[in-house]
């Protein structure tokens, strides 16, 4: 193929891949799914050529900024509470299902057993970007998104290793001791390379203030820790993850916040573009190597049944491995602090979520080309991807449904929005006055007040329901300044056609509209919560005054704020006091009567008087129970 052609193709290659992501969000449906099943669709279409992936382009390419991307989303403190959990999924799992793999086609085709766990390491790990995708998509529980991802960030090192050690056993050049050291190897030296990589680039970005460099820095860092892992036989994608892990855990104290920003949004557009083009690449494959297995020589009805009898390993492998390791895990980590033991449906659902993809394709196609009974290998792999892709990936959702899991609570994540925020805007508060100089106006203080306590209130404006909220202070801000945005836009573009302004300056002056307008915070309107999922916050105790505040019997119906009755003023959101049932208006109302009823009495404790809600706040402490 020509240059031109090549560079077509690519672009055409995004482009639909971008558009058919952009249907599968429309439809609701797992993106992962969609372009794989349209790839698939196109293979069979005359005038769309034969597409080979060169494996090393997906290994070397692909995999480390994918595994990257993943990796500097992940909380380290989420992730350290269930490390054992997640080393006996990403260790002790891939290897179960590689030699119970290897077992099955090693009895069925007959060939050696090195090329059997070669084929197994292929199909054991599961796929980081279809399993992640496929769990935000459904809405699976935290805990359970949080335990796929770690998963997904390491099983891939794991299988790739034991692949590298089964070619090489089949080769002939092998040796229990051998394969152990090169493990160990793998996995200590590519983390300490994943390390040793992370700190210079943390220096780096420590005197990098210009987002543009910064960015460009992060755009190396996957290949920076990924190249010399791989060129010291030590585990690239080990080295990637924890490089990724390190940079993002620093990220708020090594880069500017401007930084953060830029690189926020440019990993997450090769994020999008990589896996969406992923997916659709390996639907173009199937049509060839299905052909290729299906003149291999080998009949057709072993063919079918090895097919299928290797896909019901890899399906059967993961329930039989994740029960007993859940309970191992909950008996080891969580039950010496107490914890109860976890509900049979968590592992359910992880055993369910075994969707295969890129690193399967890609590891089938690393397979030698002396290997007995290639072509069959490739379509096992190939089986494997499309059948859990299709079997679990469309199932998961109704088994999430049947068993009654609830995904991330809306309402619960803007209470804790709220209350993180108000203990932010306290803090930097009390640094205001401290900062403050005699020379400093006070109109400045009384503007950065406005501003984080603005802020603040629109936080827990957000709780309010449709029938009891009216037009919000920050809504109605937020509202105004747009329109105010969008007439003076249209007034900096007609000075730009008139040509009578340097384009330079017309750039800044441009550019701060627009950074103005990106940060204008977005107010959830009423109604976008679930009205059966009250904004509550799990027991923990909190202070003694919310411990010993008793829980007053709230109203069917909100009552009225009888201040602003009296005043002619018009309230937000109403709050009643627990210790004498007095109801008032909330910070974001013009009279902030609940506030004014705390100073007033001494009250401590208040709690939310709006339908389906159930927080309360004490004053005191600023502590939310």
């Amino acid at each position: 193929m020509s240059r031109v052609e090549i560079a077509v193709g690519l672009v055409v290659l995004v482009a639909v891949a971008v558009a058919l992501a952009a249907l599968a969000r429309r439809m609701g449906v797992a993106e992962p799914l969609l372009l794989t099943v349209a790839g698939v669709a196109a293979s069979y279409i005359p005038m769309v050529p034969r597409v080979d992936i060169n494996p090393e382009i997906v290994i070397l390419g692909l995999l480390p900024p994918l595994v990257y991307t993943a990796a500097i989303g992940t909380s380290l403190v989420e992730f350290r509470p269930k490390k054992l959990s997640i080393a006996l999924l990403s260790v002790g799992l891939v290897l179960f299902t590689t030699f119970a793999v290897a077992v099955v086609v090693w009895r069925m085709l007959g060939v050696p057993f090195a090329t059997a766990v070669a084929i197994g390491a292929v199909v054991s790990p599961p796929d980081s970007v279809a399993a992640t995708a496929i769990a935000r998509r459904v809405g699976m529980p935290r805990r359970i998104v949080t335990l796929l991802e770690g998963e997904a960030l390491f099983n891939d090192a794991t299988a790739l290793v034991a692949l590298r050690t089964a070619v090489a056993a089949s080769a002939g050049a092998f040796s229990i001791w051998e394969a152990g050291a090169n493990f160990v190897w793998a996995t200590v030296g590519g983390a300490a390379i994943g390390a040793v990589a992370a700190g210079v680039l943390a220096v780096l970005r420590l005197r990098i203030v210009d987002p543009v460099l910064d960015t460009s820095v992060s755009l190396v860092a996957p290949f920076a820790a990924y190249l010399p892992a791989e060129g010291v036989h030590a585990s690239g994608v080990i080295a990637g993850v924890v490089c990724g892990l390190i940079l993002g855990q620093g990220a708020p104290v090594w880069q500017t916040a401007a930084s953060r920003v830029a690189e926020r949004t440019n990993w997450r557009t090769i994020q999008f573009i990589l896996e969406n083009a992923v997916f659709f690449l390996m639907g173009l494959q199937v049509r060839h190597i299905l052909e290729d297995a299906w003149h291999g020589g080998l009949s057709h009805t072993t063919l079918l049944i090895t097919c299928l009898a290797v896909l019901a390993t890899v399906i059967l492998a993961r329930p039989i491995w994740c029960f007993p390791s859940t309970y191992f895990a909950w008996f080891v980590e969580s039950r010496p602090r107490g914890k109860p033991a976890p509900a049979w449906t968590a592992p359910a659902v992880v055993s369910w979520a075994g969707m295969r993809g890129v690193v399967t394709l890609a590891g089938a196609l690393l397979l030698p080309e002396s290997t007995p009974q290639l072509a069959t290998l490739k379509l096992l792999a190939l089986v494997i991807v499309g059948g859990t892709l299709l079997m679990q990936g469309i199932s998961l959702p109704w088994l999430i449904r049947l068993l009654r899991l609830r995904g991330p609570s809306r309402a619960e994540d803007a209470l804790q929005s709220a209350n993180l925020l108000q203990q932010a805007t306290t803090a930097g508060l009390a640094a205001l006055q401290t900062e403050i100089a005699p020379e400093t106006p006070p109109e400045i203080v009384a503007a950065l007040e406005d501003r984080v306590t603005r802020r603040a209130n629109t936080a827990w404006e957000q709780l309010g329901r449709a029938e009891s909220l009216r037009v919000t202070p920050s809504g109605e801000y937020r509202r105004l300044r747009l329109a105010m945005l969008r007439a003076e836009r249209e007034t900096v573009l007609r000075v730009r056609d008139s040509g009578t302004v340097d384009h330079e300056v017309l750039q800044y002056v441009m550019a701060q509209l627009d950074m103005e307008e990106s940060i204008i915070d977005r107010v959830i309107e009423p109604g976008e919560f679930d009205a059966a999922d009250p904004a509550a916050v799990p027991a923990t105790g909190g202070c003694e005054h919310l411990r010993e505040a008793v829980q007053v019997r709230v109203p069917d119906t909100p009552d009225l704020c009888a201040e602003c009755v009296a005043q002619g003023l018009v309230w937000v959101h109403l709050r009643m006091c627990l210790t004498c049932g007095h109801v008032a208006c909330c910070d974001s109302s013009p009279g902030n009567h609940a506030t004014g009823h705390f100073h007033t009495t001494g009250h401590p404790v208040m709690r939310s008087v709006e339908p389906g809600e159930s927080w309360r706040w004490c004053y005191l402490d600023e502590i939310l129970g």
